[in-house]
């Protein structure tokens, strides 16, 4: 472990000898059960672990029942919670609902936040969240932190979704973006479209480090026909849309484009998997125009999600303001073709593994007719080929390099499940 700052005192001893260097990690805005931004975390953080390294995850939950486990901390009861995962440590921390999100949770007790990393003693922090937890660069310039923002959405693209006009917008993201980039070491983005609204700016610390996805769980071989029989009925096409149910999602326009197929004579069915604040809404509307739409909620079983997935003909993504896409890559993995929005980053992802479309039902209807119309072994062949590009080590380490952290995997021993524990854990 490198050596520590004596800014305050640590009651924690290192896990970790050598160079390996403690990997702070806030984020906000996580969905309750699913979701891109909480897959990437998981991965990142077992890929910290494997290169030798001490992650340490905290994030927003519901508060606790009883008394927390600050004390292990030395820090009062503040209703934290803190275990060992796949992931490194996570430390939950008792936060509020933000109204009419659907259950997202924001970290709001900058003091508590403050006592933890103190505590912690970070020799990097990582903050996945670009808005309330902005302050948390200032803390690190004092604590002489280096430090890293990740990128997860566009300013100006989730401006736009919410209607405010594209010159409002733009100046916004703008002011937003300047103030992000001054107040951390780096900006990490994770597509160059993400990064553009940054270097639009001029700002000269952006680092560009794509996710990845797990190409073992996700293959073509995850195909079920009873499950495609099971979703699809006797629809001949079926579509399937991976995404949280919220307004920025645009998951609206999955139902515009299996009732423009329909009415052009396309025996299409559609499948949702996911949840949020539309999906009572989506439900209405596909029971009153009488679409064949099966909404699954929120899948915990991976496996079944990547048999949906691999059982599909053609994937959905309509968010406009995507700036990687995780969903998509997933789909892209099982062989199964992405249709995307060409407003947003997964137009460039998806490559041939799929096809792009004007925001709007009828282009999304083209586009599946366009994918269809190619030879399915090699529409499927495409859609694999383009996700084995975007493996999790190279991102794990491109993260890294971000940090500037060494990447060492020799010294690391089996956990649970065979998962990697870094020495001493």
């Amino acid at each position: 472990m490198s050596a520590r700052r004596d800014t305050a005192a640590a009651p924690w001893t290192p896990s970790l000898g050598g160079t390996g260097l403690r990997i702070v990690r806030i984020a906000n805005f996580i969905a309750p059960a699913s979701g891109g931004l909480r897959t990437a975390l998981r991965e990142l953080g077992a890929g910290y672990r494997a290169a030798g390294h001490e992650p340490v995850l905290i994030l927003p939950g519901p508060p606790t029942a009883g008394r927390g486990t600050g004390e292990a901390l030395g820090l009062p009861d503040l209703g934290i919670r803190s275990e060992h995962t796949e992931q490194g440590r996570v430390i939950t921390v008792p936060a509020p609902v933000l109204p009419g999100t659907g259950g997202y949770r924001v970290l709001t007790d900058r003091r508590s936040l403050q006592l933890l990393l103190r505590a912690l003693r970070p020799d990097r922090l990582e903050v996945s969240d670009r808005t309330t937890l902005r302050w948390t660069g200032e803390w690190a310039r004092r604590a002489r932190v280096p430090s890293v923002m990740v990128s997860h959405e566009s300013v100006d693209g989730v401006l736009r979704t919410w209607g405010v006009p594209r010159s409002v917008a733009r100046s916004t993201a703008d002011r937003l973006n300047s103030r992000t980039a001054h107040a951390y070491s780096r900006v990490v983005c994770t597509t160059e479209w993400a990064a553009a609204e940054f270097t639009r700016v001029g700002a000269r610390n952006v680092v560009l480090a794509p996710l990845g996805v797990d190409l073992a769980a996700w293959h073509p071989g995850c195909l079920s026909t009873a499950l495609r029989q099971h979703c699809a009925g006797r629809a001949a096409v079926l579509l399937v849309l991976c995404s949280r149910l919220s307004p920025e999602k645009r998951p609206g326009r999955a139902l515009d484009t299996l009732a423009e197929l329909r009415r052009r004579g396309v025996d299409a069915a559609l499948v949702v998997a996911g949840d949020g604040p539309l999906r009572a809404r989506l439900e209405a509307r596909a029971r009153a125009e009488r679409l064949p739409a099966a909404f699954l909620g929120h899948l915990a079983d991976r496996a079944r999600l990547a048999a949906l997935q691999a059982s599909a003909d053609v994937a959905l993504a309509p968010g406009p303001a995507e700036t990687f896409g995780l969903a998509a890559l997933e789909a892209l993995a099982c062989g199964t073709p992405v249709v995307v929005s060409a407003s947003s980053a997964l137009a460039g992802l998806v490559g041939g593994g799929g096809d792009t479309a004007l925001d709007d039902g009828p282009s999304f209807a083209d586009a599946v007719q366009r994918v269809m119309a190619r030879p399915e072994p090699a529409r499927r062949a495409a859609a694999r080929q383009r996700a084995e590009g975007y493996g999790w080590r190279p991102a794990v380490d491109a993260f890294l390099a971000a940090h500037d952290a060494p990447v060492d995997r020799q010294g690391v021993e089996a956990g649970p499940a065979g998962l990697p524990y870094p020495s001493g854990w």
